[in-house]
Formats: C-alpha cells, sequence, structure tokens
C-alpha cells in the first residue's frame, strides 16, 4: 500500500488535517495579497476569515500556479524514496498546471526510468476535487495498487458533479466572467448565479435565480436530478464556501434531510486562498458522485 505515493495540489481544498489522516500529499499553489505573495497553505499562514475581509476591503489578489521546477523537486523527493507517483492537478480547464506536472513527469522519468509517474487531469476543482482524492484514498486503503487508482480515476472523474452559486457577483464582474452590466443588472434584480463545472473542467453558468432563497433550493434540487441513484444517494456529500457558512449550512441541511442515506454528514470546507481569489467571498459549492458529466 505504501509503495507509491497520493497526491495532489493544495486547490483540493481539504483541511490540513484531512489530507493527513488520508496519506494524502500536497503541493501548494501561490497567492498574493496587497502584493505579497503567500503559499495556498490552506489557511495556515493567513487564516481564511481574513484573507476573505482583506478581500472585501479592496485588497488586490493575484494566483500563480506551481511550475515546473517546483513540481520536479516535489515528485523527486518521493522517487529518491524508492515511490511511485500518482498525482491530481487542478482542472486544465481553469489551471495551466496539468502541462506543468507534465513537464516535470517527463523530465524525471529519464532519470528514474524503474519508477512509475502518473499525472491526471482532475477536471475537478476546489472540494470536488477533494472528493475526488477522498475516493482514491479508499481505492489505496483497499489495496488497489498504482494502476488501479489511476485507470479508476481516468474512468470516473467525469461522474463528480460540482455546482456552485454565488451571492456578491463583485470579483466575478473584476475577473471577467460576467459584465459589469450583467453584474449590476444582477446586483438589482438579487440574482444569484447558479454555475456548474463542464467535461473540460470549465466553470459554466447555467442559470439565473433570483434570492438567496431559491438559490438553496435551486442547488439541492440539481443534486436530485444528477446524483448517482437520485434521493437514494449513498455516497459522500463535500460542499465548501467563501466567508458564507450559514448559507453553506443551508444547503447541508437541505442535503441531509433530502437524502436520508448519504454517507455521513455533508462535510463542509473552506474555498481555499486559490479559488477564492477569483470568486471572491459568498460562494457556496456542492459536490457528489452522480451522472457523467454532458
Amino acid at each position: 500500500m505504501d509503495s507509491y505515493v497520493l497526491s495532489c495540489c493544495s486547490t483540493a481544498d481539504l483541511k490540513k488535517s484531512h489530507f493527513d489522516e488520508r496519506n494524502i500529499s500536497y503541493i501548494c499553489f501561490h497567492y498574493e495579497l496587497g502584493g505579497k505573495e503567500y503559499k495556498d497553505d490552506l489557511g495556515e499562514t493567513i487564516a481564511f476569515e481574513d484573507f476573505y475581509r482583506a478581500m472585501s476591503n479592496g485588497a488586490d489578489t493575484k494566483t500563480s500556479q506551481v511550475n515546473v521546477e517546483e513540481y520536479e523537486e516535489y515528485f523527486e523527493s518521493f522517487l529518491k524514496q524508492g515511490k511511485d507517483v500518482l498525482h491530481l492537478c487542478l482542472s486544465s480547464g481553469i489551471s495551466g498546471s496539468f502541462n506543468s506536472a507534465n513537464v516535470a513527469k517527463e523530465m524525471l522519468q529519464e532519470r528514474y526510468p524503474e519508477r512509475k509517474i502518473y499525472v491526471v487531469d482532475s477536471l475537478a476543482a476546489s472540494s470536488g476535487f477533494g472528493l475526488l482524492m477522498d475516493k482514491l484514498a479508499d481505492l489505496r486503503d483497499e489495496g488497489k495498487n498504482i494502476d488501479e487508482v489511476y485507470a479508476w480515476a481516468e474512468a470516473n472523474k467525469l461522474k463528480l458533479q460540482h455546482w456552485f452559486f454565488s451571492t456578491d457577483l463583485t470579483f466575478y464582474v473584476k475577473g471577467g466572467r460576467i459584465t459589469k452590466t450583467a453584474g449590476f443588472v444582477g446586483g438589482i434584480l438579487n440574482i444569484c448565479p447558479l454555475l456548474n463545472v463542464d467535461r473540460e473542467g470549465k466553470l459554466i453558468p447555467r442559470y439565473k435565480i433570483r434570492t438567496k432563497k431559491k438559490v438553496i433550493e435551486a442547488i439541492v434540487h440539481q443534486m436530485e436530478l444528477h446524483a448517482e441513484d437520485g434521493l437514494d444517494y449513498s455516497d459522500k456529500c463535500y460542499m465548501c464556501h467563501s466567508a458564507c457558512y450559514e448559507d453553506a449550512r443551508a444547503v447541508a441541511d437541505l442535503v441531509e434531510k433530502r437524502f436520508p442515506k448519504l454517507k455521513g454528514k455533508v462535510e463542509i470546507n473552506d474555498i481555499g486562498t486559490t479559488i477564492g481569489s477569483h470568486t471572491g467571498p459568498g460562494t457556496v459549492a456542492l459536490f457528489f458522485w452522480g451522472q457523467e458529466r454532458e
């Protein structure tokens, strides 16, 4: 079981304790806040509430992915121990980290031809990425070898459903995801866009819903429509939020009420500083296993 390392990026947005308990290694993205650079280290350096408060107060943010040299050093630390590596990257639909990791892989395989290095484009983000990693840890702990876990990841990653909504359009406008006009009108009409992640791992607006109450109902309805086995869904459900825990809790309460066979309680995490730099505060996301994305 320990002959290979299961690894991902910090953008899987799980708690550090979760990564440690599941024996999942991770490498940190980077971000700037107010002109100073930090590691996206799961809220250890800067608490999430302080990060989002700074954004709300006008601090500029900027993100940067893991570069080739960082991946090379990171992967090699495991290869030197005689271990193989299975690493999943943040979706190529929103980041170039998959390409950087592959370049590092090719360089290292020349020096370590006896070792296996698998790099997977997760086509996932935030705690949806985390839900995928948790599943792979289950498979590893069941005794599956690296080839079997890699094959499962590639065959099933598109069955991971991501649904998001935002009650604050400020940073979606700032990042160019919606126009200034749409943001202005949306603010006046109290519109909360409902989005999901498509087959290419890109974030796509799907519905314009008025009022927070209705969008909370709508996101749970999408789980009813798309979850594996519908209301009999019996796997895990993860959520994350950016400085709006009460909204996430309201969604989680509905999910737990409508899906009585759920595997445990809904796990709620914070949206990390990389993804959060683009969403800003006010975003809630819901993740579950279901139909393959269309």
